[in-house]
């Protein structure tokens, strides 16, 4: 029996989903799952696309799985830092130049985008490039051409152009930082990868596929997360978003002694990431609340054990007994 169309859609999607969590952009959100439906459908067009998002995403992530399930995916994928260099310097990168144009060109280059020729080129911090360099860009995608520096001849190429952002390209338009023009020819189709904070429910699947890669690299058995690690983990704001807690995941893996992590095996601002929320929920906290908060919370995390308390805490052990007793602190442990 035939598989009907939306059959066919749905196992599309399940196996772009899993070759999306194969480049470590893993989820299971519904937030997730959205991003996978639009690199699904936009894949095989031609279109230009800016991702937008918080530093730290995934975007380049997502443009090179867009890459992937498109019909350019036997050519090259070329990222572009577009805050690395600037001016000539990055004309000549992304356009090419002829021997002696400039002062150190002893030999011609073809540039980031003839080198993408066929393929996709993945432009990163788009809002980065400066006013003049946005004209010639335009102009390059407008005629399907590049021109190198120093040369008269233009040079036809087939790109397709991807670019990202972590800033407010449509502010730039009205601060005159950005051109219109530009702008609504890359805008073809916008794609938004949330924060972090926003799909926590992702967290637990990302922090095992981190764990299990920190176990292949020190050829060790996979470390688990104490329920109560994973909690401070879904709660926590990350606001370096997957990197910061690729970083986070690394260093817990490092800290923790034994085969599961225990809370006193974060970083320190994660830990003290539910206070940080809490001052954001109230008009003010006192200094007194805030330590008793801080002293409450190492506590939880080292099950009661003063000492360990204490190095988390950075302070000694003696005072921390004396605020134990002055806020008067009292729980069964476990």
């Amino acid at each position: 029996m035939g598989m009907d169309l939306s059959g066919q859609r749905i196992s599309s999607l399940q196996s772009t989903a899993r070759r999306v969590q194969s480049a470590e952009f893993v989820g299971q959100s519904g937030a997730f799952q959205s991003i996978v439906e639009t690199i699904e459908t936009i894949a095989f067009r031609k279109s230009s696309v800016i991702i937008s998002g918080e530093t730290g995403t995934g975007k380049e992530m997502v443009a090179r799985q867009i890459h992937a399930r498109s019909n350019r995916a036997e050519q090259r994928f070329v990222p572009v830092d577009c805050t690395a260099l600037n001016g000539n310097i990055l004309e000549s990168q992304l356009f090419g130049h002829v021997k002696g144009s400039f002062t150190g060109a002893v030999t011609d280059t073809v540039g980031f985008f003839r080198a993408a020729d066929g393929g996709t080129i993945f432009l990163d911090e788009i809002g980065e490039l400066e006013l003049d360099l946005q004209v010639k860009l335009l102009r390059v995608l407008q005629e399907s051409s590049v021109t190198p520096v120093g040369a008269t001849k233009s040079c036809p190429i087939d790109v397709r152009v991807i670019c990202a952002t972590n800033r407010d390209l449509k502010q730039m338009i009205r601060d005159g930082t950005f051109r219109t023009d530009l702008y609504f020819r890359l805008n073809i189709v916008t794609l938004e990868v949330p924060p972090l904070r926003d799909r926590c429910e992702d967290v637990p699947m990302l922090c095992k596929h981190y764990l299990e890669k920190q176990a292949a690299l020190y050829n060790e058995p996979v470390k688990k997360l104490f329920p109560e690690t994973e909690r401070i983990l879904k709660s926590y704001d990350w606001p370096g978003n997957v990197r910061e807690l690729a970083n986070v995941i690394e260093h817990a893996h490092i800290s923790s002694k034994t085969d599961t992590i225990e809370p006193s095996a974060l970083p320190p601002d994660v830990l003290t990431g539910d206070i940080v929320l809490a001052m954001q929920r109230e008009e003010f906290l006192s200094f007194e609340q805030l330590e008793k908060q801080l002293v409450t919370r190492a506590l939880q995390q080292t099950h009661g054990r003063k000492m360990a308390a204490a190095r988390l805490l950075k302070m000694d052990h003696r005072k921390l007994g004396r605020l134990v007793e002055q806020f008067d602190i009292q729980h069964s442990w476990k």
